[in-house]
């Protein structure tokens, strides 16, 4: 079914301001015509039929007998019909059809009006209510709104809706914090604390256990530093020249000893070069948080497949493994702050639950997207969306 195309608010407003005005103007000259109609017709009716003729031929030639013409006037239609003052009967009908339209305009008018009135004070409400810190608030658009109030009331749903997600995300990050930001504290502390009481020898095995949740504990406030830049617009990126190939290709190499403890293979195509314009350090950081993502949970799958492809818009870079995957559920969730699947896994082999959250910052970052699907035969999918820049498209049209 065809949605109703909805007019601009400045059709929509002159659309009914004129057509009220025009409405009202038409309709007390139409009351005034019938009025004199039915008036014409109720005087040649009774009037006798000789009479009658007499009048139509000197309504065509008044001037042959104005005397007599004027007799007849007086006579049919009152000697006041022809008369200048203001309180004739034309004057009077005037005033009552206007007494009478007045109602009806105003009812037309804001009936009119409604759907404009109607729309802001459910957006004015809905204000109200993400005021007190009701998030989940949304509104619904009046039919027959302007398209601006309608395209203003998708957006405040919009707004609200992200909201409601930072809300949710920010709730759940200060506790996730708490505690993954305690942990190694709390180790640390208690390791020192016993070479300080003497449980513990200070040797440099012992100074490196400490050593450890330190840099655990440095690697997670630089992890966060890093979202709190992106959420605020803040994370500056390069544009260089770079192969995202080789780049793949480079964190590839990096990973390779952890790949093959961990018996996976990682698998990248094509082999030939693919140019993009972008941050290397950034994209690079992502494509490891990726990898060694599939490294913890997918191993079992004994390989991990990247291929990139470049369309005219973007570039595509998929991971694909065949691990134990993800429930479906997990799918929407699994980009937030602090998400694990599987938790205590996650906590031994070294995962902050920061690493996804921080492949989706960089990608938003450069204008892309990141999103993780369930492909057939099992597994997990991770697709990277990347826009070619303005100048990067420019040099390929030429080439």
């Amino acid at each position: 079914m065809k949605t109703p195309q909805q007019q601009t608010l400045w059709r929509w407003i002159c659309l009914r301001v004129l057509t009220l005005a025009i409405g009202s103007v038409v309709l007390i000259a139409f009351s005034m015509w019938l009025r004199f109609v039915i008036q014409n017709l109720w005087v040649l009716h009774h009037m006798p039929p000789a009479k009658r003729r007499e009048f139509a031929l000197l309504l065509e030639h008044p001037e042959r007998d104005l005397a007599r013409f004027h007799h007849l006037m007086d006579t049919g239609w009152g000697i006041s019909y022809s008369a200048p003052n203001v309180a004739s009967a034309d004057w009077l009908m005037l005033g009552v059809l206007v007494v009478i339209a007045i109602p009806f305009i105003v009812l037309l008018g804001l009936r009119s009006a409604r759907p404009l009135s109607l729309q802001f004070s459910r957006l004015a409400t809905a204000a109200g209510a993400i005021a007190r810190g009701e998030f989940s608030t949304r509104v619904g658009i009046v039919d027959k709104a302007p398209a601006e109030l309608a395209r203003f009331t998708r957006n405040f749903n919009t707004m609200t809706h992200q909201l409601e997600r930072y809300d949710r995300e920010l709730r759940a990050s200060h506790v996730a914090m708490a505690h993954e930001l305690r942990s190694p504290l709390t180790a640390a502390i208690g390791r020192l604390q016993g070479m300080i009481d003497g449980v513990f020898k200070p040797e440099p095995a012992q100074l490196q256990m400490v050593m450890k949740q330190l840099v655990l504990l440095n690697t997670l406030t630089d992890e966060l530093h890093l979202l709190s830049l992106a959420d605020a617009g803040r994370l500056l990126l390069t544009h260089n020249e770079l192969d995202l190939v080789e780049l793949l290709q480079e964190r590839a190499a990096w990973l390779k000893p952890q790949a093959g403890a961990a018996g996976m293979a990682i698998a990248i195509s094509p082999s030939s070069p693919v140019p993009f314009k972008g941050d290397s350090f950034r994209l690079g950081q992502v494509f490891t948080i990726i990898m060694e993502n599939a490294l913890r949970y997918a191993c079992e799958g004994k390989r991990l497949e990247v291929a990139v492809s470049r369309r005219p818009e973007a570039c595509e870079i998929t991971f694909r493994d065949w691990g134990p995957g993800v429930t479906e559920a997990f799918l929407l969730t699994m980009f937030e702050r602090f998400t694990r699947a599987e938790s205590s896994r996650a906590r031994h082999s070294g995962g902050s639950g920061l690493g996804l959250s921080i492949a989706r910052a960089v990608c938003e970052a450069c204008g892309g997207t990141v999103y993780a699907s369930l492909p057939a035969g099992g597994g997990l999918q991770i697709t990277l969306l990347l826009p070619v820049t303005i100048a990067d498209a420019d040099k390929k049209s030429e080439t």
